[in-house]
């Protein structure tokens, strides 16, 4: 068997459970609010109900209802007559109850599919389920430093104590799982990507927030002859192969990282004839390595029964009741075809909501592709370099469009707009006609331009004859020269086409 391991060539088999923290005012079963403070204090967004106390009920959250269709929806999931909640019985110290909230045999959403891009190509990954549940609490790993040093968090297997904070305890959580599709770490981060990019657009999620989406990745390894040209796996096949469930992934790239090295861990496992233990592991982003935790639970183990206290929810007629936006893949083919963008220009505009919106802003009033190239080079490259995002400047619509409006009327050159106007406005906070009386940079008149062209031929005469010989770069310093001369407030094409019509004449 060992040598048979050794000569079969293996592949990964890798499914994914993606909790989705959903944006609600409250908590999914009380009324604390989920909009955390800037300082905030550990236990202070607490009641009876999320504390787990004796005698304190559930009441269920609407809108946390609401925003899982909406996602049901999105993923062309199956929504059932009815569902019903169960509790997940486990101890854990951030679960104050000793059971979890959540949904078994009866989840909101079932057999749904999500399409994304890997490496060019179009895929297609079945959803078995998205079911809704509430979040834990949180755990603080500490580890004591020297007397003159404070304490400072650490991992589990370092700490000298933890603490717990219930504020996150009764969070809306969506957890979404997958069918084992997935054949490479690469993919999972696509896959992921996409599925942030959905979430956004539905307004349900907000990828800010601290372990807003984190991710419990299985892996198993099986022989390459096993998987069909369509990618199926016999279950029997599946059911054989030990697979590690890696736990509380909290990024894309992480995802990636995680699969990547728990691939290789298993597979020069089985190549050398060991079995690999099914187990739950632990991602140390540290490191890059998986850690074992503990042996991998099985269905029986949580003794799931019904959650007395909620009774069952009919939900059939919220499918058609509750709308959704335009999805990323629709408003990029529209933007295709109604504003003539070829495909890396739209793909870069769609891949969030808000700068999407801040285009078709802009695009109302100028031409489409000088809007997208403002805002999809010129501005997101801005906002990227600072480390900011697009909604820092979306109140600020009406100065961005009056730069374009004064390039585009020739009251300032292309470049002082944009390595001088525009990065004062986003560093300083200036509108842009206060940057251009403070930097003089309105643009030259045909007599200065005229001028220091004649001065340039007049001060460059090696150059001119170079130009005169056919060299073709010779024009390329002189623009330069006269550049220098107006203080970069001359147009470049207009100086070109005036260098021209002076040598060639």
């Amino acid at each position: 068997m060992a040598r048979a391991a050794e000569r079969a060539e293996l592949v990964p088999v890798i499914g994914l459970e993606v909790h989705v923290q959903l944006e609600t005012d409250t908590k999914i079963f009380c009324g604390c609010s989920t909009e955390p403070a800037e300082e905030e204090e550990p236990n202070t967004r607490v009641c009876p109900t999320c504390l787990g106390l004796p005698g304190a009920l559930p009441v269920l959250n609407e809108a946390a209802v609401e925003a899982a269709v909406k996602v049901g929806k999105a993923l062309d999931a199956d929504i059932p007559e009815e569902t019903r909640f169960h509790r997940k019985n486990y101890y854990y110290p951030d679960l104050p109850k000793n059971f979890q909230i959540t949904q078994y045999d009866a989840p909101l959403c079932a057999d749904g599919e999500l399409e994304f891009s890997h490496e060019g190509e179009r895929r297609t990954v079945n959803v078995r389920r998205a079911h809704l549940e509430e979040d834990p609490g949180s755990l603080r790993h500490v580890r004591e430093g020297p007397a003159d040093l404070d304490v400072r968090t650490t991992s589990v297997d370092r700490a000298d104590y933890s603490l717990v904070d219930y504020n996150r305890a009764g969070t809306p959580l969506m957890e979404v799982v997958t069918e084992p599709d997935f054949r490479h770490p690469k993919e999972v981060r696509a896959f992921l990507e996409k599925l942030e990019e959905v979430l956004e657009y539905l307004g349900v999620f907000d990828a800010g927030r601290d372990g807003s989406l984190r991710i419990d990745a299985n892996l198993s390894m099986v022989e390459a002859s096993e998987v069909g040209d369509d990618g199926h796996i016999d279950e029997d096949v599946l059911e054989s192969a030990n697979r590690t469930e890696v736990k509380n992934i909290s990024s894309h790239k992480g995802a990636e990282q995680a699969l990547g090295y728990e691939r290789n861990r298993q597979e020069n496992q089985l190549k050398r004839g060991k079995a690999v233990a099914q187990e739950t592991r632990h991602f140390n982003e540290t490191h890059g390595n998986t850690v074992s935790m503990r042996s991998k639970e099985e269905e029986k183990d949580y003794r799931y029964f019904g959650e007395a206290d909620l009774p069952p929810l009919q939900v059939s007629d919220w499918k058609e009741r509750i709308a959704i936006p335009e999805l990323p893949d629709a408003r990029r083919e529209r933007f295709r075809e109604e504003y003539g963008l070829d495909q890396e220009a739209a793909s870069k505009l769609t891949s969030r909501k808000a700068v999407a919106d801040f285009y078709e802003d802009v695009a109302e009033q100028f031409d489409p592709d000088l809007a997208a190239a403002w805002v999809a080079d010129t501005l997101l490259g801005e906002l990227n370099y600072r480390d900011m995002a697009i909604e820092d400047v979306t109140d600020r619509l009406d100065e961005f469009t009056r730069l374009i409006e004064l390039v585009d009327g020739g009251e300032v050159t292309t470049k002082n707009a944009e390595e001088v106007v525009l990065r004062a406005m986003l560093d300083e906070g200036l509108d842009p006609d206060e940057v251009i009386e403070r930097e003089g940079l309105g643009t030259a008149g045909d007599d200065e331009v005229a001028t220091a062209v004649a001065e340039a031929i007049d001060e460059n005469p090696d150059a001119v004859d170079d130009y005169r010989a056919g060299e073709g770069g010779a024009i390329n310093f002189l623009v330069g020269q006269v550049m220098a001369k107006t203080g970069g407030s001359a147009a470049p094409d207009d100086v070109n086409a005036m260098l021209r019509e002076q040598l060639d004449g």
